[in-house]
């Protein structure tokens, strides 16, 4: 990825935000208002006095329908529940817009594959907002975990988000943790110990549910998800194993202000390039198929 001390030689690219919830008031809105690499230019959500109180902290519009949001941007960033996402990246696609999705890209497979579908036809620049993969730890754990030898791994993703509070929304307590938290902790297994071709699943993902993931390389590694288990803060934790020490992440012990820069010039950079970066809506594709094939499992 693009290191975030490299000068931006670009004009800023023009992001809308849709959404502004807390995660679009403390992360989204805050990170591409921040630039040099972007500029926030508009907010659009359903609650409009939301949307004026976010834009005004930072210098944007508020506008008054989604249509008014994408002749004012170049780019869309999303902050709201995937299945809104999904229907709404599409047409921000088809306007040509380029793309930064949260995860997960859709509410389930058919409305990722659609999505990607028409990313690839337009031809625009995506980018899914995972989080840790941007932090220079984490990269430094896969650049690391991909020159040694790993017989297997395990990892988890805990929290008490489901108990109350903001991020205990509808669709994170109807689908738990697989969607929500899954798409993290596959991404950085998949990435560092290598490609998942098989997955298991056994238990509930409103509750607690163990992954269990074959690697192209004969690895095995496993997974522990929760959002409802007293965990403040939350923890996810990667260990990796083979003939050498084990190599250890936890994110907990990252301070993520480090990622949003990172975050930024990377989808700045394959938004003025057209070149796409590693995390773009192919990998959060790939992602979801996982959690389908994960989810399917479990209910067998």
């Amino acid at each position: 990825m693009t290191s975030s001390s490299t000068p931006w030689p670009h004009s800023p690219v023009e992001v809308g935000l849709v959404g502004a919830g807390p995660w679009a008031r403390g992360v989204h809105a805050p990170v591409l208002a921040a630039g040099p690499e972007t500029r926030l230019t508009a907010v659009w959500a359903r609650r409009q006095e939301a949307a004026r109180e976010t834009a005004a902290a930072h210098g944007a519009d508020a506008v008054a329908d989604f249509d008014e949001l994408l002749d004012r941007c170049e780019a869309v960033a999303f902050a709201v529940p995937p299945d809104i996402q999904a229907d709404l990246a599409v047409r921000a696609a088809r306007a040509g817009k380029a793309l930064l999705l949260e995860k997960p890209i859709g509410l389930d497979l058919p409305s990722a594959r659609r999505l990607v579908d028409v990313i690839e036809e337009t031809g625009v620049a995506s980018q899914v907002f995972l989080t840790n993969r941007y932090h220079p730890a984490a990269q430094e754990f896969v650049t690391t975990a991909r020159g040694i030898e790993v017989a297997g791994a395990r990892s988890c993703g805990l929290s008490g988000a489901f108990l109350g509070g903001d991020f205990a929304t509808p669709w994170r307590l109807e689908h738990g943790a697989l969607l929500d938290l899954g798409p993290h902790v596959l991404d950085l297994l998949d990435a560092s110990v290598g490609t998942v071709v098989d997955i298991r699943a056994a238990g509930d993902p409103r509750r607690w549910i163990e992954l269990t993931c074959e690697h192209e390389n004969g690895a095995v590694s496993q997974a522990s998800l929760s959002g409802s288990v007293e965990v403040r803060p939350g923890i996810m934790r990667f260990e990796l194993f083979g003939p050498q020490p084990p190599l250890v992440l936890d994110t907990g012990d990252l301070d993520h202000e480090a990622c949003w820069p990172v975050l930024r010039q990377a989808f700045a950079t394959a938004v003025r390039t057209g070149v796409p970066g590693e995390l773009d809506a192919r990998r959060g594709l790939h992602l979801q198929e996982l959690i389908a094939r994960a989810a399917a499992s479990a209910t067998r």
